[in-house]
């Protein structure tokens, strides 16, 4: 049986960071005319274009910095990874190789593919919602890990 922790169930938190994400993608798009795809964001950075680096430096050192500052004004919640380095090597790389042959990432495709309408980022999407549910039922309730 699953037990859910209520105290921990935080939904003002959660929309109100999910209506901060849909208004910096949406700004991000009609501001730049890009995805706000970390994915795509990062492998430019691979083989940039000329004039092409600057924004992608920027957007990323933004993800890193955010809880930089954030520790600034408060503590950072603790985190609990219950998964060793070899796990964790493992589920990024897959993940990598996910997001090449979806063509683009969650954020890419769930946040701002969604909100175009694709339907390539629906399907997308929702083979990354079936292939998350199928892990974890595996992993947790088939292998009892």
């Amino acid at each position: 049986m699953i037990e859910i922790a209520w105290s921990n169930f935080t939904p003002w938190s959660a929309l109100l960071g999910g209506i901060l994400v849909g208004i910096a993608a949406a700004s991000f798009l009609l501001l730049n005319g890009r995805i706000a795809g970390i994915s795509g964001i990062l492998g430019g950075l691979l083989a940039p274009a000329k004039g092409d680096i600057a924004w992608r430096l920027a957007f990323l050192l933004g993800l890193i910095g955010a809880p930089v500052v954030w520790v600034l004004a408060t503590e950072l919640p603790p985190i609990e990874i219950e998964a060793g380095y070899p796990a964790l090597i493992i589920a990024g790389l897959l993940v990598g190789i996910g997001t090449r042959y979806g063509s683009g990432c969650t954020s890419g495709h769930g946040v701002c593919g969604l909100s175009r309408l694709s339907l390539r980022s629906l399907a997308a999407t929702l083979s990354f919602m079936a292939a998350g549910f199928v892990t974890v039922y595996v992993i947790r309730h088939l292998l009892g890990v």
